[in-house]
């Protein structure tokens, strides 16, 4: 007797948005798994859109194949220039000069040993790092494989509060588990899947699902969000 094919696993209703965000924004770009690399990225230039942050990091890449020995060497003259594509230069000089001397008097330069560490311990060792509180740091950890939960930023926190996963707390961190637990049980443990809901989630806040004026007429999942339900009501 011919067995039944195995039934296909209905998605979830979070698993069906991510699935539509990339259908309208298309796949995501490979992440960056280096937890040096993800660091100076995220401090290279404060407050930057990303074409301009992209600018400062492709200039800062090729003067010093992000090598922490060779960060240090660069003058602050030149640093301040590249970080001029952001906000509050000075600052991002002086932390990218911590970031490279922290990566080498406390890691040997290699945080990947940092990585392999538990996820605790992991954690707690790159929050020493400037600008990366505990969502910047499972945030690396994820990127590197290394720990399969939902890394949220503020734009992908906004997306996933709007949709109805979590609530909005006093606190920023208090939102961030909340929103972070709710979803959890609707995406597999898989990083690999968990990085694209990451890159989807955040581009959605970006380009559409915006702090402001939401573009929610152009949103692809407009019918699924608590948010744009609640809007409509009120209107």
């Amino acid at each position: 007797m011919a067995t039944k094919p195995p039934r296909k696993k209905t998605p979830s209703r979070l698993e069906a948005v991510v699935a539509e965000f990339e259908d309208f924004y298309g796949a995501p770009p490979p992440p960056i798994s280096d937890p040096f690399v993800n660091i100076v990225w995220e401090n290279v230039a404060y407050l930057a859109d990303d074409a301009r942050r992209a600018e400062a990091f492709r200039i800062l890449r090729d003067a010093t194949g992000l090598d922490p020995r060779r960060l240090l060497a660069v003058p602050r003259s030149a640093l301040h220039a590249i970080a001029g594509r952001g906000i509050l230069p000075e600052q991002a000089v002086e932390k990218l000069r911590e970031i490279a001397a922290l990566a080498l008097e406390e890691f040997g330069g290699d945080l990947e040993a940092v990585v392999a560490l538990p996820s605790a311990d992991a954690a707690r060792a790159l929050r020493r790092f400037p600008s990366i509180g505990q969502p910047g740091a499972e945030k690396i950890l994820l990127f590197a494989g290394r720990l399969a939960v939902l890394a949220l930023e503020s734009n992908g926190l906004r997306v996933l509060l709007r949709l109805g996963y979590g609530r909005e707390e006093k606190s920023y961190a208090a939102s961030y588990r909340s929103a972070q637990s709710a979803a959890a049980p609707e995406l597999p443990a898989d990083c690999r899947v968990l990085i694209a809901a990451h890159q989807l989630l955040r581009r959605h806040g970006v380009e559409l699902c915006r702090r402001s004026q939401p573009q929610c007429e152009r949103c692809p999942v407009a019918r699924r969000c608590d948010y744009f339900k609640k809007s409509r009501v009120k209107s």
